[in-house]
């Protein structure tokens, strides 16, 4: 074990706390067991790091942090680390990638039971399983979904300047005053571009030249890797899957054609509807519905999304729809809290109250003129006027 508290210790004295995720103070900390979700390069890691770094350097003695792909666990069982760790006055554990350690629920469940005085934290890929017939942690833990960075979280990166979160009803509500206040003191515009195409996860800041290469091979990883062992996606049909994400990152939106796409690929009707959900799982895809009450795995998503922007320019270079990129981002920085529905007469339903409908700097209110709560959302605006409220101002939300 001690091999494992000397990385701990040397990844906690290189931990940077100049800028730290929202997420930080919305996870409920003093529960017993804690699964934090999320794509791969949402800044998991970097969260624990911090959090243990702001609020437990007092304690160290009695805190372990381990990443479960570790080479240790290839030869030594989590149970026997723990039991080690707790008969040494071990208190907070921090358990990373846990999707990488086989019967990782099975062994937490145990843990969980067997030391009640232990708080556990762990991380996984999207596609975690939190629920399944043989340990069944959702009944014990409390579990959180990580995104990538928001166009706020991006700026005060930037910027080393803090910005307030915004709520929708207060976008609604507020709009021309509270743009007029961001921007007496901010250029949206000077960074917005920016975000959309390197912003969302947190990485940018490592080697910006390398940026889309590396998230590429983060992509291939969850095709190649997560995909086939975390929901046994035949690993032959992965070339056929990124088809099918360079089509809808090149579409305006894409509108699937369920037996099209099953005739083209040789893919049967129910396994691309599989695929589908398992690629929106892992934060890869969005799929948007006209009703999102009672899906089902195997509904036909009416829309289909890339999950952010910069996934976008990974698979299409400058070769992107404005169109799709708007709604993209308008999608990915509401969906974290909000319900998001497709429209028949706008382009999207809020919450089921509000309708929004987005464009360019020019679009006018005609779709929305006979609906009741029906704003529009324009690009290349900074300050909204009446219901029509500028695009990047929903990138405040979290």
């Amino acid at each position: 074990m001690e091999i494992l508290q000397e990385k701990f210790r040397k990844k906690i004295a290189r931990t940077d706390l100049r800028f730290t995720r929202n997420i930080l103070d919305e996870i409920n900390w003093d529960a017993r067991l804690i699964g934090i979700k999320g794509a791969r390069g949402v800044g998991k890691t970097t969260l624990l790091l911090q959090y243990i770094k702001l609020f437990l350097s007092n304690k160290l003695s009695k805190t372990l942090y381990v990443s479960m792909d570790d080479i240790w666990f290839s030869e030594h069982k989590l149970t026997q680390l723990v039991d080690t760790f707790v008969k040494e006055g071990g208190e907070f554990l921090f358990l990373d990638e846990v999707h990488k350690y086989p019967q990782w629920s099975i062994e937490i469940k145990n843990i969980y039971d067997d030391y009640p005085d232990l708080k556990i934290i762990f991380t996984g890929s999207s596609l975690l399983e939190i629920l399944n017939a043989r340990a069944d942690l959702s009944r014990r833990a409390i579990t959180y979904t990580m995104q990538g960075l928001s166009f706020r979280e991006f700026l005060a990166l930037e910027t080393g300047n803090k910005y307030p979160l915004i709520t929708l009803e207060d976008i609604i509500i507020s709009h021309e005053q509270i743009t007029s206040d961001i921007v007496k003191n901010l250029k949206p515009f000077q960074y917005f571009e920016n975000y959309l195409y390197n912003g969302y996860y947190p990485f940018y800041t490592e080697q910006p030249d390398l940026y889309h290469i590396r998230l590429e091979e983060i992509i291939n990883m969850i095709l190649e890797i997560e995909l086939p062992l975390l929901r046994n996606v035949n690993i032959n049909y992965t070339k056929k899957l990124k088809q099918l994400i360079y089509i809808i990152a090149e579409s305006a939106p894409f509108i699937p054609n369920i037996s099209k796409i099953s005739e083209r690929s040789g893919i049967n009707r129910e396994t691309i509807l599989n695929y589908i959900h398992y690629l929106t799982e892992s934060q890869i895809l969005f799929s948007a519905y006209r009703n999102s009450k009672g899906i089902s795995q195997l509904q036909k998503p009416d829309k289909l999304y890339l999950e952010n922007s910069n996934l976008m320019y990974t698979f299409r270079g400058e070769l992107i729809n404005k169109g799709n990129m708007r709604e993209t981002f308008f999608v990915n920085q509401l969906k974290y809290k909000h319900t998001i529905e497709l429209s028949h007469a706008a382009d999207f339903i809020v919450d089921q109250r509000y309708s929004f409908e987005i464009g360019g700097k020019s679009k006018n209110k005609k779709q929305i003129t006979n609906l009741p709560n029906a704003y529009i959302v324009t690009d290349n605006t900074e300050i909204g006027i009446g219901n029509k409220i500028p695009l990047w101002l929903f990138g405040f939300l979290y």
